[in-house]
């Protein structure tokens, strides 16, 4: 743990981010529930710890600087990726995180008592069944689905001013040339991950008027 610890402050000193010490311990302990719950559940392809802290950890957590607004959804959350990570990051901010499978948020709840998380909620449910009481401020995907199919399956999440927050890899130009007439594009934004040698973006779209 002690070791984890030093490399994830090390890595999130090459970055703009600021977590406390307590944060930064959240996210160490996520990291070796993941671990010790992966060899059962398989949970992520990815098995060393130190490369979750990377692949995971600081994968979700470079898309926060960019989010807007107070209650968010994170869907096809799988092990909680981004959704604990930018919950740990916002204590004050509530995240749902949405998944189909019950062992996952099996292990979503378990991480939800252990890192005391109070503003998490784990849901098991397919998106397009999932229909809140009130829209979201962000809808979040990450590795969920193409943008067409996350919009499709996704819009009647957001609220009406609420928008969507899609992370996604290289080739998104492409995504974004299919886009369906519905909704527009805000912004785009490269993401920095320090020791990713890939490239990642942001997408954040809204609902056309």
């Amino acid at each position: 743990m002690a070791e984890l610890l030093t490399t994830l402050r090390k890595l999130v000193a090459q970055t703009d981010l600021y977590l406390s010490e307590s944060q930064l311990a959240q996210c160490v302990q996520y990291v070796a529930l993941l671990d010790k719950w992966n060899s059962a559940y398989n949970l992520t392809s990815i098995r060393d710890p130190q490369e979750m802290l990377i692949k995971h950890v600081l994968d979700s957590l470079v898309v926060a600087p960019y989010l807007t607004g107070q209650r968010f959804i994170d869907v096809g959350t799988g092990p909680g990726l981004p959704g604990v990570l930018l919950a740990i990051y916002y204590p004050d901010k509530d995240f749902t995180l949405l998944d189909s499978l019950g062992k996952r948020i099996r292990f979503l709840n378990q991480v939800k008592m252990q890192l005391k998380l109070q503003n998490i909620t784990p849901i098991q449910s397919r998106v397009e069944n999932h229909q809140p009481v009130l829209g979201y401020d962000g809808v979040i995907s990450r590795a969920f689905a193409s943008l067409n199919d996350m919009l499709s399956w996704c819009k009647h999440l957001p609220a009406p001013n609420g928008r969507f927050f899609a992370m996604k890899g290289a080739a998104v130009q492409e995504e974004i040339a299919a886009l369906p007439d519905f909704v527009k594009v805000d912004a785009i934004h490269n993401l920095q991950v320090p020791q990713l040698d890939a490239q990642r973006h942001l997408v954040v779209l809204s609902k056309s008027e």
